[in-house]
């Protein structure tokens, strides 16, 4: 894309009322940008409204700057960074079957994780329990290994986790995120952004210079689950930002998965109504795997654990793995409070037990 044909997507965009479904629309009626500034106002008035087919006449007073950002931003790093717009041959082709494709794509990373014939979303809380935590983890690991490529959000908690686990297990993943890709949101998510961009993609319908607004993040979901052969949903609440996820997924026609959890656990009442209302329940990867048809390894990490499994450890075996309180943990082994007490303290220092809000207790991946 030279430096004029940029120019002319960038004044599209940055029109005032211009949205993406107007943009669409003019683009439909007229073809590329070019054309589309090059109509008379009654013929743009006819595809849009007389406000914005006036306002598609006059040059909008931030597009010099945007210009120069978006191609310094380019110069930087050559064929490692991209914009993709409709008109582009790269564009990725699940997204131009969903109702709402983005106008333009920012793309930091490789191409060709765009075009990995097995993607598959995996989200949930940002604040997930441990169990949760290394659930995401260990599905993605799984999925990575299996030659699936993970779509996540960059978000703390479970977003992050399923990045990772994809990234150990050598295999590609994309983050969707909700801000330009001149910066990385959450901060503390920079060295995953960086080892994300040199394994796979980060992309943004968002130009650069947009900062992290809360409108933006529910709006980013629907090319999530729109890059994806399916959704996992780890764990939600019941009003979950990963419930959108899951909800639009479902309209774009996916599969939705999701792990159920513990009933006394917030964390699992939103996908224990996904189940509810048609999510398919999984227990593995290989679950998900054989329900979207892809080849399933011989043997697939990811299993979840049992409520109660045989450590040799006794007071872990009777925790199982949902969240569980000191009262009902006493009850189940008889200890007495300061021996109890002391032997959890001893589990906790060790990283195999964590504490959860409300008093809860929970095994870790690590036990």
């Amino acid at each position: 894309m030279d430096r004029h044909e940029l120019a002319a997507w960038l004044r599209l965009v940055l029109t005032p009322g211009v949205g993406r479904d107007t943009a669409r629309r003019l683009l439909a009626a007229f073809g590329m940008p070019d054309a589309v500034l090059s109509q008379p106002t009654s013929r743009l008035a006819d595809v849009a409204n007389a406000k914005v087919a006036r306002a598609l006449g006059q040059e909008p007073p931030e597009l010099a700057d945007a210009l120069e950002r978006h191609l310094g931003w380019l110069a930087h790093a050559p064929g490692e960074r991209h914009i993709l717009t409709l008109g582009d041959a790269s564009y990725p082709p699940d997204l131009l079957q969903i109702a709402d494709p983005p106008v333009m794509l920012q793309v930091q990373g490789n191409l060709e994780a765009l075009r990995h014939p097995r993607r598959l979303a995996i989200v949930g809380s940002r604040n997930p329990t441990p169990q949760g935590q290394e659930n995401a983890r260990e599905f993605a690991k799984a999925l990575g290994e299996a030659g699936v490529c993970v779509v996540s959000g960059l978000a703390l908690g479970v977003d992050g986790a399923a990045h990772e686990g994809a990234l150990d297990a050598g295999g590609p993943t994309i983050a969707v995120v909700g801000t330009g890709l001149d910066r990385v949101y959450p901060r503390q998510h920079a060295t995953l952004a960086r080892r994300i961009a040199a394994q796979g993609a980060l992309i943004s319908e968002y130009l650069l210079g947009t900062p992290p607004l809360s409108p933006n993040f529910p709006q980013r979901n629907r090319i999530i689950s729109g890059l994806s052969q399916g959704t996992l949903v780890v764990e939600a609440a019941l009003q979950s930002g990963s419930l959108i996820t899951a909800r639009v997924a479902v309209e774009q026609g996916r599969e939705v998965f999701a792990i159920p959890g513990s009933i006394h656990s917030p964390q699992s009442k939103g996908c224990h109504a996904l189940i509810r209302q048609g999510a398919k329940l999984v227990e593995s990867a290989q679950d998900i795997l054989e329900d979207l048809h892809l080849q399933v390894p011989t043997a697939t990490p990811g299993h979840a654990p049992a409520l109660f499994s045989d450590t040799g450890d006794a007071l872990l075996d009777a925790m199982g793995f949902d969240p569980v309180s000191f009262d009902v943990l006493q009850s189940r082994t008889g200890e007495p409070t300061p021996q109890l007490q002391a032997r959890l303290l001893e589990l906790e220092l060790d990283g195999q037990v964590a504490r959860l809000p409300g008093g809860l207790l929970q095994r870790t991946g690590a036990s």
